[in-house]
């Protein structure tokens, strides 16, 4: 992964952490709070002093571990793979997006 630090839990070099770590798992998420990625919210609960901090959704928050790729919540969500890459990022990552991002604003 280029330029980026992604933290968690035995993180390998494209983002998959000990609690997600199938091929398609190379999404890291921004807390809102420290403004750091973290491979997954479980990482970031067992390594952070504070609750993940939910992000706005126009902000780039989503990072693509392959590549280093940033994306807003709307970007992220139309894709099924990084748009830079081509990447296949796992579909079930969406069940956790109320986690990550501040869904309930209006646009």
């Amino acid at each position: 992964m280029l330029g980026k630090e992604i933290l968690g839990v035995d993180v390998d070099a494209q983002g998959r952490c000990a609690h997600w770590h199938t091929p398609v798992d190379v999404v890291a998420n921004k807390c809102a709070t420290c403004g750091q990625f973290y491979a997954c919210s479980i990482c970031h609960a067992e390594l952070a002093d504070h609750p993940f901090g939910a992000m706005d959704k126009h902000t780039d928050a989503v990072l693509c571990g392959v590549c280093g790729e940033t994306m807003n919540y709307r970007r992220y969500r139309l894709a099924t793979a990084c748009p830079a890459c081509g990447h296949p990022f796992n579909p079930g990552c969406h069940a956790h997006e109320e986690i990550y991002f501040q869904l309930g604003l209006v646009d």
